[in-house]
């Protein structure tokens, strides 16, 4: 899970890294492509060396507060998947340039879809939580989804980007648009003009108020007349996790 306002220890990390410093076999078991491990363990790295500068620079934080562990949400707006009458509300909070995202959409996302989602037991909603002390193209491709909410291609967009955060810049954005058959003058333009900013640091602030620390992160509970009444799980978990999540909220 990427974390920035609140750094993983530096044992952690290391130790982290080492997990996933297995043979190509091994990560495929558990779901992970070559090329998936690859950015995982470089993201791991960075985060490495942005603590042990901290280390030598600064002296240590305080200790803080953990994070809430249920929150209440109003998502009047916010684009869905599903029935909006299901029982069980599932909100995912993601920065398309990370990692641990793709590997959640590439993993565990088309079960979770197929099972909760498409047979009318949960919706699914998506926030953004661009990290930008990490990810210079990360708020680019928020704003780029709402653009293409625009034209109707607000989750084709968004499964493109989900799949390839490596190629987030506008040119590349807007050849996935291309792909789409969207108008994609209207995407550049809207792009350019940064006219979501604005609503995606909203989404930033919304994610921080209920305690979300990294991506991606999910409040998984009960739907109500505004939103979810749920709980806060933070990483990119398996598919058996969100099934006893959502046991937990509709036995």
């Amino acid at each position: 899970m990427k974390n920035l306002r609140r750094a993983k220890p530096l044992a952690f990390v290391l130790a982290t890294l080492a997990a996933f410093a297995l043979p190509l076999s091994a990560q495929q078991n558990n779901g992970i492509t070559q090329q998936m491990g690859e950015q995982i363990l470089n993201e791991l790295r960075q985060i490495r060396m942005l603590l042990e500068k901290q280390n030598q620079n600064q002296r240590p934080a305080p200790p803080a507060p953990e994070p809430a562990t249920r929150a209440k949400m109003s998502l009047d707006g916010v684009p869905m998947l599903g029935d909006k009458n299901a029982p069980i509300t599932i909100v995912e909070f993601t920065d398309y340039q990370c990692p641990f995202c793709q590997r959640f959409h590439v993993a565990t996302f088309p079960e979770l879809k197929k099972k909760y989602v498409d047979s009318g037991k949960a919706r699914f909603y998506s926030r953004d939580m661009p990290l930008l002390e990490l990810h210079s193209n990360a708020m680019r491709a928020a704003q780029a989804s709402r653009c293409a909410a625009e034209q109707n291609q607000y989750w084709t967009l968004r499964e493109l980007m989900s799949a390839n955060p490596d190629k987030l810049t506008l040119d590349q954005i807007v050849n996935f648009g291309a792909d789409l058959k969207m108008n994609t003058e209207l995407l550049r333009a809207c792009i350019s003009s940064e006219k979501y900013k604005a609503a995606v640091q909203a989404d930033v602030m919304e994610a921080m108020r209920i305690g979300a620390t990294g991506t991606p992160a999910f409040l998984i509970g009960k739907s109500t007349g505004e939103g979810v009444d749920g709980e806060l799980v933070l990483g990119a978990l398996p598919m058996a996790v969100f099934d006893e999540k959502i046991r937990s909220v509709v036995p």
